[in-house]
């Protein structure tokens, strides 16, 4: 009797492993990442928190989208979010 083969899912597998932990390795060897959709924190309160300054509708959806973004980053809670944005859309001008 033969000599069993490997099956191709076992090479499949190993391979995974090893395109992973190379991964790892260049993570770690280069330090760590920065996110380019990381978005900062202070600078969406500073502009939420000046309700009297009249912003243009494309800054107030810039502001959107920057909570939305701190959102999926999970740097807000949920609550956080609905909050502000109902806030935002409240300022946006209606003509």
């Amino acid at each position: 009797m033969g000599v069993q083969r490997t099956s191709f899912e076992k090479l499949q597998r190993d391979r995974a492993k090893k395109a992973k932990a190379a991964a790892k390795r260049e993570k770690r060897l280069n330090g760590p990442a920065v996110d380019p959709t990381a978005v900062d924190p202070e600078e969406v309160e500073k502009l939420l928190g000046d309700e009297d300054k009249q912003l243009t509708a494309a800054e107030l959806l810039e502001l959107i989208e920057k909570i939305h973004q701190q959102f999926e980053n999970e740097d807000i809670t949920f609550e956080e979010f609905e909050e502000r944005k109902l806030e935002l859309f409240a300022r946006l001008p209606i003509d």
